[in-house]
């Protein structure tokens, strides 16, 4: 498909939250030179030659698995097709298909939708020179966009393995794409009765088999994987750590989830309107087999139907309506009964989140201005209609309309663009973000090593504080910390070191390389104190940081996870 752009956007809040959008899509500046040639791996369905640039060697563009066209639209994904031959492997695969979202005029935007060449494809980006023998630890990337939107070309890894090599630590990063929207996370009853539900969680974990198989061809080690990932990338691991009942099978060794965890998740058929809205969309209402007359529309057909869909930033924020679900087979449960049950993935991870996670969702709705209104909104909405008149009070009470105590938080009067903005952005941001975090960490601390981080910088931004995604130049290496230049001559943010620390040990404060500067940071487990449970919290200015108390709205917290688990009792999941 071609590109395509929407009209100028003239409110002033929602230009703001749109070229926060950008940041958040994850467009960190990090280009790829190519000074040469490079090795040529041969794997058993075919040969690759990437390139290299400086310390680094890359494979772009692989293939992991066929083509998901025809009859493998909305199916599992199969195995890639063999070829003779060296294919080139020195540019980053077509994105999978993107479903519009809001955009602004700006020249140098890019396009929302890019051109379509189906697809899915795997990079690896090493230190170009390993010692014979020696494998290293691998760091597998998914990218979040709300399971809508996202690409492995807006972090491709190179800021990471540079900066692993300048600690005497390298590591190999690979990334893959996978497919979003309808094509990613169709659902209906119809779906669970083919058994094709969670398309996109299908499509990371073959990638992940793929490292299993191919990753030593790159000096990687593949009983040493850490799985990564931000927003839905960061869901996406949540669900991986309870899929198949916990048990990683091999495919992975630890776990970073940056603004997202395990999440309350509903029963693929409570999707059914937005299935019946699609074949109404395509014209497939009526098909005697749906599924079958879907894969064969025409895929601008298809297109435009899933952009008529709700966009990551509808009036209905967090509830969209392409997202993992429980299908009874891939996702048996809900992740957070998983949880309950002890059905989780016992290896050590990190994870953390923005303060103000719920400020760039909540200004999809700004006209919710009374009490009444946001009542009827967590009824209707973020509770699916669901709730009890007296756990709705209680939520109203938790959260309450004084200004002074919404997100952003800690900034008294300011940012209250209408009387309820920043009420909505607090539950909306506890929620989805940092509830779920800590009901994970309450549990889980118990049976293995957790680490928990808060992203604070950016209190000054108007109106959205320290938002969702800020925090990923810190992870990427791409930060401004004035004091912290490494021997690589790039600007580092402080979590660079520490995912890499914790890619090599398992712990993020180990080993204590002083070329870090991290060296007095003692960043212990969750677990470490019962009643006041350590957080590696972020502060402004940069490069401040602190080891804080992971207690703040505890009660609220409990209140709103203690909701989610009994609607989800009371829907049947």
């Amino acid at each position: 498909m071609g590109k395509r752009r929407l009209p100028c956007i003239t409110n002033d809040h929602t230009r703001l939250w749109l070229l926060l959008l950008i940041a958040y899509l994850g467009r960190v500046t990090a280009t790829t030179f190519i000074d040469g040639s490079s090795s040529i791996v041969k794997l058993n369905y075919g040969s690759f030659q990437g390139s290299v640039a400086g310390e680094l060697e890359m494979f772009l563009g692989m293939p992991f698995a066929a083509p998901p066209i025809g009859n493998l639209r909305f199916a599992p994904p199969e195995p890639p097709i063999p070829f003779n031959g060296v294919r080139q492997a020195t540019t980053f695969g077509s994105a999978c298909f993107q479903q519009v979202q809001p955009s602004i005029n700006i020249s140098a935007s890019p396009a929302v939708t890019p051109p379509i060449t189906p697809g899915l494809f795997i990079n690896v980006v090493k230190p170009a020179k390993i010692p014979s023998g020696k494998a290293l630890p691998v760091l597998f990337w998914i990218y979040g966009g709300g399971f809508q939107v996202g690409d492995t070309s807006l972090n491709p890894g190179n800021t990471v393995v540079s900066r692993s090599i300048a600690l005497d630590e390298p590591v190999v990063y690979v990334s893959a794409n996978y497919r979003l929207s309808a094509l990613g996370w169709l659902a209906g009853k119809e779906v669970k009765e083919a058994g094709i539900g969670n398309a996109g969680l299908r499509d990371q974990r073959f990638a992940m088999k793929w490292v299993q198989d191919h990753i030593r061809h790159f000096g990687g080690d593949p009983n040493r994987v850490t799985i990564w990932g931000e927003s839905a990338g960061a869901i996406s691991v949540g669900a991986h750590i309870v899929v198949n009942d916990g048990n990683p099978t091999g495919l992975f060794h630890g776990a970073v989830m940056e603004s997202g965890s395990p999440l309350p998740t509903v029963d693929i058929t409570t999707k059914q309107p937005v299935f019946e809205q699609l074949l109404a969309n395509t014209g497939c209402t009526g098909s005697a087999d749906p599924i079958a007359c879907l894969r064969a529309v025409p895929f601008d057909v298809l297109g435009d139907a899933m952009n008529l869909s709700d966009s990551l930033f509808s009036f209905a924020s967090r509830i969209i309506p392409w997202q993992p679900t429980v299908d009874g087979d891939f996702i048996k449960r809900d992740p957070q009964v998983s949880i309950q049950k002890g059905l989780y993935a016992k290896v050590p991870f990190i994870t953390g989140d923005c303060d103000d996670e719920g400020t760039l969702f909540s200004l999809s709705n700004t006209n919710i201005t009374t009490n009444e209104e946001f009542l009827s909104y967590m009824e209707n909405i973020y509770f699916r209609g669901l709730v009890s008149q007296e756990q709705l009070a209680e939520v109203a009470a938790a959260y309450p309309e004084n200004v002074t105590l919404g997100s952003p938080f800690d900034t008294g009067t300011a940012n209250a663009i209408t009387p309820e903005f920043k009420r909505m952005a607090s539950v909306s941001g506890d929620l989805f973000f940092q509830a779920p975090r800590r009901f994970f960490l309450q549990t889980a601390s118990k049976t293995q090593s957790t680490y928990a981080f808060l992203f604070k910088r950016g209190k000054s931004i108007p109106i959205l504080g320290a938002s969702h995604g800020t925090d990923i130049p810190e992870f990427y290496g791409t930060g401004t910390d004035p004091d912290f230049i490494g021997t690589d001559g790039l600007a580092q943010g402080k979590l660079t070191c520490f995912i890499v620390n914790f890619a090599n040990t398992g712990n993020p404060s180990l080993p204590k390389n002083p070329i870090s500067l991290l060296s007095a940071v003692d960043w212990k487990p969750w677990s470490s104190s019962p009643t006041s449970p350590p957080i590696l919290t972020f502060l402004d200015p940069a490069p401040a940081i602190s080891i804080t108390s992971d207690t703040s709205r505890e009660e609220a917290m409990n209140l709103l996870s203690r909701i989610s688990l009994e609607l989800d009792s009371s829907a049947g999941q």
